[in-house]
Protein backbone atom coordinates (compact mmCIF):
# COMPACT_ATOMS: atom_id res chain seq x y z
CA UNK A 1 0.00 0.00 0.00
CA UNK A 2 3.08 1.98 0.44
CA UNK A 3 6.41 2.31 -1.40
CA UNK A 4 9.26 1.64 0.90
CA UNK A 5 12.57 3.77 1.29
CA UNK A 6 15.73 2.69 1.35
CA UNK A 7 17.16 1.39 4.81
CA UNK A 8 18.61 5.02 6.28
CA UNK A 9 22.51 5.20 6.21
CA UNK A 10 23.65 3.99 9.93
CA UNK A 11 20.08 2.06 10.27
CA UNK A 12 19.89 -0.83 12.28
CA UNK A 13 17.31 -2.99 13.75
CA UNK A 14 17.94 -5.72 16.47
CA UNK A 15 16.24 -9.09 16.87
CA UNK A 16 13.01 -7.55 19.23
CA UNK A 17 12.63 -4.83 16.46
CA UNK A 18 12.78 -7.39 13.71
CA UNK A 19 10.16 -9.32 15.37
CA UNK A 20 7.98 -6.01 15.49
CA UNK A 21 8.33 -5.41 12.45
CA UNK A 22 7.05 -8.93 11.31
CA UNK A 23 4.03 -8.81 13.18
CA UNK A 24 2.96 -5.35 11.61
CA UNK A 25 3.47 -7.40 8.19
CA UNK A 26 1.81 -10.13 9.03
CA UNK A 27 -0.99 -7.93 10.19
CA UNK A 28 -0.95 -5.36 6.80
CA UNK A 29 -0.73 -8.58 5.02
CA UNK A 30 -3.78 -9.97 6.48
CA UNK A 31 -6.24 -6.59 6.81
CA UNK A 32 -5.35 -5.87 3.30
CA UNK A 33 -7.18 -8.38 1.53
CA UNK A 34 -8.36 -12.15 2.35
CA UNK A 35 -4.78 -13.75 2.33
CA UNK A 36 -4.15 -16.56 -0.22
CA UNK A 37 -2.54 -20.13 0.14
CA UNK A 38 0.78 -18.37 0.73
CA UNK A 39 -0.09 -17.03 3.24
CA UNK A 40 -1.53 -19.25 5.53
CA UNK A 41 1.41 -21.76 4.44
CA UNK A 42 3.80 -19.22 6.31
CA UNK A 43 1.70 -18.93 9.22
CA UNK A 44 1.08 -22.57 9.40
CA UNK A 45 4.72 -22.80 9.32
CA UNK A 46 5.65 -20.23 12.06
CA UNK A 47 7.24 -22.55 14.67
CA UNK A 48 6.10 -21.54 18.12
CA UNK A 49 7.53 -24.97 19.78
CA UNK A 50 10.18 -23.71 22.15
CA UNK A 51 8.84 -20.43 22.80
CA UNK A 52 7.87 -19.36 26.03
CA UNK A 53 4.07 -20.10 27.45
CA UNK A 54 3.10 -16.58 27.00
CA UNK A 55 -0.38 -15.02 26.06
CA UNK A 56 0.93 -14.53 22.64
CA UNK A 57 2.29 -17.07 21.69
CA UNK A 58 -0.98 -18.61 22.47
CA UNK A 59 -2.56 -16.39 20.09
CA UNK A 60 -0.10 -17.53 17.40
CA UNK A 61 -1.04 -20.67 17.57
CA UNK A 62 -4.66 -19.75 17.52
CA UNK A 63 -3.75 -18.30 14.65
CA UNK A 64 -1.77 -21.42 12.97
CA UNK A 65 -4.85 -22.88 13.86
CA UNK A 66 -7.08 -21.48 12.21
CA UNK A 67 -5.12 -21.01 8.72
CA UNK A 68 -5.02 -24.37 9.16
CA UNK A 69 -8.88 -25.08 9.07
CA UNK A 70 -9.07 -22.08 6.72
CA UNK A 71 -11.19 -22.46 2.74
CA UNK A 72 -9.43 -19.58 0.53
CA UNK A 73 -13.23 -18.95 -1.07
CA UNK A 74 -14.62 -19.07 2.82
CA UNK A 75 -12.05 -16.65 3.53
CA UNK A 76 -12.71 -14.18 0.00
CA UNK A 77 -16.19 -14.19 1.48
CA UNK A 78 -15.52 -13.23 5.18
CA UNK A 79 -13.29 -10.33 4.36
CA UNK A 80 -15.86 -8.85 1.66
CA UNK A 81 -18.39 -9.09 4.68
CA UNK A 82 -16.48 -7.91 7.06
CA UNK A 83 -14.49 -4.99 4.78
CA UNK A 84 -16.44 -4.43 1.99
CA UNK A 85 -19.82 -5.22 1.60
CA UNK A 86 -22.48 -4.33 -0.31
CA UNK A 87 -22.31 -0.35 0.26
CA UNK A 88 -20.44 -1.40 3.35
CA UNK A 89 -18.79 -4.01 5.25
CA UNK A 90 -19.36 -4.46 9.05
CA UNK A 91 -16.47 -2.48 10.06
CA UNK A 92 -15.09 0.43 8.39
CA UNK A 93 -11.14 -0.12 8.97
CA UNK A 94 -10.13 3.74 8.74
CA UNK A 95 -8.48 6.01 11.11
CA UNK A 96 -10.99 8.98 9.94
CA UNK A 97 -13.97 6.99 10.67
CA UNK A 98 -12.61 5.56 14.32
CA UNK A 99 -11.26 8.78 15.41
CA UNK A 100 -13.65 11.40 13.75
CA UNK A 101 -16.44 9.22 12.67
CA UNK A 102 -16.26 10.26 9.36
CA UNK A 103 -14.03 9.29 6.08
CA UNK A 104 -11.46 11.73 4.61
CA UNK A 105 -11.33 13.59 7.77
CA UNK A 106 -8.55 15.96 9.50
CA UNK A 107 -6.34 12.68 10.74
CA UNK A 108 -5.91 11.48 7.12
CA UNK A 109 -4.68 14.86 6.29
CA UNK A 110 -2.46 15.16 8.90
CA UNK A 111 -0.88 11.09 8.41
CA UNK A 112 -0.17 12.46 4.72
CA UNK A 113 2.14 15.56 5.83
CA UNK A 114 3.84 13.31 8.22
CA UNK A 115 4.69 10.39 5.70
CA UNK A 116 5.64 13.29 3.05
CA UNK A 117 8.09 13.95 5.81
CA UNK A 118 9.33 10.69 5.93
CA UNK A 119 9.83 10.64 2.16
CA UNK A 120 6.96 7.75 1.73
CA UNK A 121 5.39 8.10 -1.37
CA UNK A 122 2.05 6.03 -2.55
CA UNK A 123 2.30 3.54 -4.58
CA UNK A 124 0.52 3.93 -8.33
CA UNK A 125 -2.53 1.71 -8.35
CA UNK A 126 -3.26 2.36 -4.90
CA UNK A 127 -6.71 3.38 -4.05
CA UNK A 128 -6.86 3.23 -0.08
CA UNK A 129 -6.48 6.22 1.62
CA UNK A 130 -3.46 5.94 3.60
CA UNK A 131 -5.50 5.76 6.97
CA UNK A 132 -6.37 2.14 6.11
CA UNK A 133 -5.76 -0.21 9.05
CA UNK A 134 -3.35 -2.58 6.54
CA UNK A 135 -1.41 0.75 5.16
CA UNK A 136 -0.41 1.97 8.67
CA UNK A 137 0.54 -1.23 9.72
CA UNK A 138 2.65 -1.52 7.12
CA UNK A 139 3.93 1.75 7.23
CA UNK A 140 4.60 1.65 10.74
CA UNK A 141 6.83 -1.59 9.85
CA UNK A 142 8.63 0.26 7.81
CA UNK A 143 9.11 2.96 10.15
CA UNK A 144 10.70 0.70 12.64
CA UNK A 145 12.85 -0.95 10.14
CA UNK A 146 13.91 1.65 7.36
CA UNK A 147 13.28 5.22 8.68
CA UNK A 148 16.14 5.90 10.78
CA UNK A 149 13.44 7.20 13.36
CA UNK A 150 14.30 7.36 17.03
CA UNK A 151 12.63 5.36 19.90
CA UNK A 152 10.83 8.60 20.74
CA UNK A 153 9.53 9.66 16.96
CA UNK A 154 8.29 5.98 16.59
CA UNK A 155 6.07 6.47 19.78
CA UNK A 156 4.75 9.77 18.79
CA UNK A 157 3.31 8.07 15.54
CA UNK A 158 2.70 4.93 17.13
CA UNK A 159 0.08 7.13 19.47
CA UNK A 160 -1.02 9.51 17.24
CA UNK A 161 -1.94 6.94 14.09
CA UNK A 162 -2.26 3.56 15.74
CA UNK A 163 -2.87 3.89 19.58
CA UNK A 164 -5.30 6.16 19.16
CA UNK A 165 -7.81 3.60 17.19
CA UNK A 166 -6.82 0.86 16.83
CA UNK A 167 -7.34 -1.16 20.05
CA UNK A 168 -11.15 -0.45 19.54
CA UNK A 169 -11.20 -1.52 15.45
CA UNK A 170 -9.57 -4.90 16.55
CA UNK A 171 -11.99 -4.81 19.91
CA UNK A 172 -14.84 -4.77 17.32
CA UNK A 173 -13.45 -7.13 14.35
CA UNK A 174 -13.27 -9.85 17.48
CA UNK A 175 -16.58 -9.49 18.07
CA UNK A 176 -17.97 -8.99 14.49
CA UNK A 177 -20.64 -11.18 13.32
CA UNK A 178 -18.84 -12.31 9.97
CA UNK A 179 -15.54 -13.23 11.51
CA UNK A 180 -14.23 -16.37 11.72
CA UNK A 181 -10.58 -16.60 10.69
CA UNK A 182 -10.61 -13.21 11.45
CA UNK A 183 -11.32 -13.53 15.33
CA UNK A 184 -7.88 -14.85 15.57
CA UNK A 185 -5.94 -12.19 13.61
CA UNK A 186 -8.39 -9.65 15.73
CA UNK A 187 -6.73 -11.33 19.07
CA UNK A 188 -3.30 -10.75 17.51
CA UNK A 189 -4.15 -7.09 16.71
CA UNK A 190 -5.36 -6.61 20.02
CA UNK A 191 -2.52 -7.90 21.87
CA UNK A 192 0.37 -7.02 19.77
CA UNK A 193 -1.46 -3.32 20.16
CA UNK A 194 -1.60 -3.35 23.90
CA UNK A 195 2.38 -4.78 23.77
CA UNK A 196 3.24 -2.07 21.56
CA UNK A 197 1.58 0.15 23.31
CA UNK A 198 3.53 -0.60 27.20
CA UNK A 199 6.68 -0.85 24.69
CA UNK A 200 6.52 2.63 23.30
CA UNK A 201 5.63 4.11 26.57
CA UNK A 202 9.22 3.09 28.28
CA UNK A 203 11.46 5.84 29.08
CA UNK A 204 13.92 5.78 25.87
Amino acid sequence: MTEQRPLSEGTSVDAGDAGRVEIYRVLGALLAGPPDDDILEMLQEIDTSDAEPTPMTEIWRSLQAAARQADIEQLSDEFFNLFIGLGRGELVPYASFYIHGFLMEKVLASLRNELQKLGFERQDGISEPEDHVAALCETMGMIISESGLSYEEQSDFFRTYLASWMLDFFADLREAESAVFYKAVAQLGQQFMEVESQYLSMPA
